[in-house]
């Protein structure tokens, strides 16, 4: 996946590479698709009403279904045996696909006017339930078996809600009641993350495939090498900031490792690292790049659009806790280093940072044009387009990057995958936020769940923290926060928590199975990558991921630490949580700067201390920096007994 898309293509990769599937009549077909959505896309967006088409919202969003989930079914496979040719069921329901869609588009007028969502004509009840089978299908293939689960439990849980006990008693609906309330209702599947990928995601993926077709990726690359290759440790520290940097961009955990990883494990493995701690440091990095601004990933759009606030305010907030993580990063990689001696890279092998930038400056400049017109101009919905513009102006004066045809079928094909797959997905999901919504089943739900904790923050905060991991085992993550969002959000908000920080702590904690056992599916890729054991990796990714363990609960007890509230503070919160991060990541990896090697009872002084720095109070504050004091004079004392003994000798 290319750009801001969900980390979600696991499951699709796993059933095998989409473009070994793109031959021929079926390679074109999918070109097709991709390019009229694309055109519908800018069409719908800047209003351009081109050859007088100008459909209304609902009809935009069955057209755009139509084409991504026609090109979804040519693109994935059915299952693992299939993935090398395009069978002739494909073909059937891409057909379909089109031809349901088609259908209801053509009629998005009148069932507005006439209320089909209620009582609609039969042809219509017929192509509303053929769309739903085929949505079903389509979230199989690029979700997996769990998420088609979740879909069909609480898709149709309006037929048997009135059965029910207790706070999950709801209303109920008949079969073809059902049916209609999903496909052609408004808060299914065109709701809410249907209309964000409508009108927000698609220019963020048009800006990332862009960056990704001129070369942006190997640009990025070579800026982290020429950054930070030459201090010790150098080649992890580039996997850090190069997985960061194009994980923000491409919002897919796995194909960045799938991107980055061959490159940035193998030299991190020649200059001295283990290959299962190469895996897992590009594992957490590739983690962490879909919570880095200014892209995310679709599930931020969606926040933003749950929370009804300027996706500009999800990107600043996140702002502070992705750096965070990625400074936790690079001080436990730099103190490994340090403790076993490993060096940097050759001179040889550092590309220089003046001719970096000289060529490569496009790309920077682009996504400073993008930040500055999502926070100054607050264009959220024309900015990416206008980046991207920008970006294919200015290399088409540079050979190297120019967008040839070769480049162009390239950026056309991978902005259809990635929107195919997110379609498909969300188009399912959607079917959760329905079978919820229709019911009013989501806000009993959140009372009981308030009721049962006692009104107990920590409480409610423990209870979100494991629900949102085990989701996350077996859904992708903008189906866990969705999921969560409804349930277990206005609970927390409900108790007093920030509603932003709120939202930000499920998607965090749905983000930790990528690195963690069992599932790990992060650690596992690069595990592949690396010739390494699986299950050490996952066991060292969890480890250099332990700040994403501690985050969440940083920023929802002190919205600081998401910008929010006066700057002193904000200021005060900053230094204590980048001291504190620094404090654990030295005492993990047992080695503390200006001191060396920790002993045993310094690295836990040092943990005391770290975790008192993390509470946001005045008098952990001052003691956590005392024990950090009482470890650098402790290594003072011992030196000067040991110069007395050595005299004394």
């Amino acid at each position: 996946m290319t750009t801001s898309a969900d980390a979600s293509q696991e499951h699709s990769q796993e059933a095998g590479a989409p473009s070994s599937r793109l031959r021929g009549p079926a390679y074109w077909l999918v070109m097709t698709l991709g390019t009229l959505g694309l055109l519908m896309a800018i069409n719908q967006t800047f209003d351009l009403e081109l050859l007088g088409f100008k459909p209304l919202g609902n009809a935009y969003l069955y057209y755009l279904i139509g084409l991504f989930l026609a090109a979804a079914f040519i693109t994935f496979p059915a299952w693992s045996g299939a993935r090398e040719r395009v069978s002739w069921y494909d073909w059937i329901l891409a057909l379909a696909a089109l031809m349901s869609c088609g259908y209801l588009g053509h009629h998005g007028l009148v069932m507005i006017q006439e209320g089909w969502d209620f009582m609609a004509p039969t042809e219509a009840t017929v192509f509303s339930g053929i769309l739903l089978v085929l949505v079903l299908e389509g979230v199989r293939r690029c979700g997996g078996w769990p998420l088609l689960a979740v879909a069909l439990l609480f898709g149709s849980f309006p037929l048997y809600a009135d059965h029910m006990p207790g706070f999950l008693w709801g209303n109920q609906y008949g079969f073809a009641e059902t049916i209609r309330s999903h496909v052609i209702g408004v808060e299914s599947i065109i709701g809410i993350p249907m209309q964000v990928v409508a009108q927000l995601v698609i220019g963020f993926v048009v800006f990332g495939a862009a960056l990704t077709a001129t070369g942006g990726g190997e640009f990025f690359m070579r800026f982290a090498t020429a950054l930070m290759g030459r201090s010790r440790g150098g080649p992890a520290k580039v996997a850090v900031l190069s997985s960061g940097i194009l994980g923000s961009l491409s919002g897919s955990v796995i194909s960045n490792i799938l991107t980055t990883g061959p490159i940035t494990i193998p030299t991190m493995k020649k200059t001295g690292y283990p290959a299962h701690y190469a895996g897992a440091v590009e594992a957490c990095a590739s983690t962490g790049g879909t919570l880095m601004p200014p892209i995310m990933g679709a599930v931020a759009f969606i926040m933003a659009s749950f929370l009804g606030v300027p996706y500009s305010e999800i990107m600043i907030a996140a702002f502070l806790p992705a750096l965070l993580f990625y400074l936790a990063l690079i001080f436990q990689v730099d103190n490994y280093a340090a403790k076993r001696g490993l060096k940097g890279l050759p001179e040889s092998e550092i590309p220089s940072l003046k001719e970096t930038l000289k060529d490569g400056w496009p790309y920077l400049f682009s996504l400073v044009a993008l930040i500055y017109m999502l926070l100054v101009m607050r264009l959220e919905a024309y900015a990416p387009y206008y980046a991207a513009l920008v970006l294919l102006g200015i290399s088409m004066f540079k050979r190297s990057h120019r967008l040839n045809w070769t480049r162009a079928k390239t950026m056309i094909q991978d902005l259809t995958l990635s929107v195919s797959n997110l379609v498909a997905i969300l188009a399912g999901i959607g079917l959760v936020v329905g079978g919820l919504s229709y019911t009013g089943v989501a806000g009993a739900f959140s009372r009981e769940l308030l009721l049962y904790a006692g009104g107990s923050v920590p409480l409610m905060l423990a209870a979100g923290a494991v629900t949102s991991f085990i989701l996350g085992m077996g859904m992708t993550v903008s189906a866990c926060y969705i999921f969560l969002s409804i349930l277990l959000a206005p609970a927390l908000v409900n108790a007093g928590l920030n509603p932003l920080a709120s939202h930000l702590f499920i998607l965090y904690w749905g983000m930790m199975s990528y690195v963690t056992p069992p599932v790990a599916l992060a650690a596992i890729t690069a595990a592949g990558v690396a010739d390494a054991n699986a299950t050490k990796t996952g066991v060292y990714a969890m480890r250099l991921g332990a700040i994403l363990f501690v985050l969440p609960f940083l920023f929802v007890l002190n919205p600081s630490l998401i910008l929010q509230g006066e700057w002193s503070k904000i200021l005060l919160s900053t230094v204590t949580a980048i001291t504190a991060i620094w404090l654990l990541a030295s005492a993990m990896e047992g080695y503390l700067y200006r001191v060396g090697v920790l002993t045993m009872l310094q690295r836990i002084v040092l943990i005391v201390a770290g975790a008192l720095l993390i509470y946001p109070e005045p008098i952990t504050d001052v003691t956590g920096f005392g024990l950090l004091a009482l470890v650098y004079l402790s290594r003072r004392l011992f030196k000067a007994v040991a110069v007395t003994s050595t005299r004394e000798s």
